[in-house]
């Protein structure tokens, strides 16, 4: 059975199309990643989802609950974990779960084995009567997903829940996610433009540009689709010959090719065996191979793909096909 079902659901905001008629299921126990970069309607489409917007169009069903008939029922249903902070960091991160739990309509007794069950699971417990102003960017994270959990919601959403923290911490919020998904049984619907964390985290991932859902599956299926390990190899010098080209073109393990100035690459199976004999082809032409690359395919492979560009990273940057080819591996 599904945790969530969305039905060609479309959202506008004064003409420009947020979302546009999205659909993808959800299963109960799922970790479920919406990929993409800023701007691509992720955060509209977790808002959308726990009833913070109304859609233009379309259905959905959390938690087997109508977003737009039964929102009540939704919420009841549903922890969230928004991009930005949203503690009181005057209160310690106790007397925050307290408050929340407390809007929940717990008693006291069932407040404090909640409290105690949550910041258990997100290694606070020793840290629980710190003022929150005191806690570090990474014990922030944790102790929101910690509220988030405190009403054992059936679906719970985290968007961009590692945004701007540095790897290692990053790293141990991975952990804690993974955790309360497998051990709690939760439902988890994550939103991220680090294509590393949804490879890490997620047992399915639908990208997102500009509003649309572009790949859903598997990461590793989508890896699959590929067709293949990514080889680039960097010249000499600027070197342009045709006949060269159309060479490697028509080898039958090529299963794609590109070149630019001075380098070029490929895609094709069991690559390490190929680096030979592509070097003594170099060889014979008369070409001087600098160096050269073998990668196993990635999620940003994916989603160079499916787009032609590179996810834009936290400051904006976006790579074009054409630069991530001559930067690293491969270009459809």
């Amino acid at each position: 059975m599904e945790a969530i079902r969305v039905e060609d659901l479309t959202k506008h905001f004064e003409g420009i199309v947020a979302v546009n008629q999205i659909r993808f299921e959800v299963k109960q126990g799922e970790l479920f990643g919406l990929l993409g970069p800023n701007g691509a309607g992720k955060t509209t489409t977790i808002n959308l989802l726990a009833t913070l917007l109304k859609p233009t169009s379309g259905r959905a069903w959390v938690a087997g609950y109508d977003i737009l008939t039964e929102r009540n029922q939704v919420r009841r249903s549903i922890g969230i974990v928004f991009q930005d902070p949203a503690l009181d960091v005057k209160l310690t991160g106790r007397e925050n779960l307290e408050f929340h739990a407390m809007m929940y309509g717990y008693s006291k007794a069932e407040r404090q084995i909640k409290i105690k069950e949550v910041l258990k699971l997100v290694d606070l417990e020793d840290k629980a009567d710190l003022l929150v102003e005191k806690y570090s960017g990474g014990m922030k994270r944790r102790l929101e997903i910690a509220r988030g959990l405190i009403h054992e919601p059936k679906v719970l959403f985290l968007d961009e829940p590692t945004l701007g923290l540095d790897a290692q911490t990053r790293r141990k919020i991975w952990e804690y996610i993974k955790k309360l998904n497998q051990e709690k049984k939760v439902t988890i619907i994550l939103t991220t433009h680090y294509l590393e964390e949804a490879d890490y985290l997620c047992q399915k991932v639908a990208i997102m540009d500009r509003g649309v859902i572009i790949a859903m599956d598997e990461p590793q299926k989508l890896k699959d689709m590929l067709g293949g390990d990514i080889l680039s190899f960097e010249l000499e010098n600027n070197y342009y010959s045709g006949r060269w080209q159309e060479k490697l073109k028509n080898l039958p393990w090529v299963k794609s090719f590109s070149w630019e100035n001075n380098s070029f690459s490929l895609t094709t199976e069991l690559g390490e065996r190929r680096i030979p004999e592509i070097m003594e082809m170099a060889r014979q032409e008369g070409l001087a191979i600098k160096s050269v690359h073998l990668h196993k395919p990635s999620l940003e492979d994916v989603y160079l793909y499916f787009t032609g560009r590179k996810i834009r990273d936290e400051d904006g940057i976006l790579e074009t096909r054409n630069q991530r080819a001559k930067r690293l591996s491969w270009r459809r």
